[in-house]
């Protein structure tokens, strides 16, 4: 198959989403290994680098948080 030389995304967009729909790619859970799962949830960044920073940084603390959390419970 031949690459086009631009991308089309109304061709692609739709081809690729009923894919993914097939594949239960959408799905809660799609990836997970076991019944239990975890979310976390981000807000989105900030304009500012000094905010973004700070809020990049205490995303990592929560992550970290709720991983050790996660595997201290296997």
């Amino acid at each position: 198959m031949a690459m086009e030389k631009t991308f089309n995304a109304s061709e692609a967009e739709p081809r690729l989403t009923a894919m993914w729909e097939e594949a239960g790619a959408f799905r809660a859970g799609a990836n997970r290994s076991r019944d239990e799962s975890f979310t976390i949830m981000i807000p989105p960044p900030n304009v500012t680098g000094a905010l973004h920073v700070g809020h990049a940084f205490n995303n990592t603390l929560q992550d970290i948080l709720i991983r050790w959390h996660r595997n201290a419970r296997l």
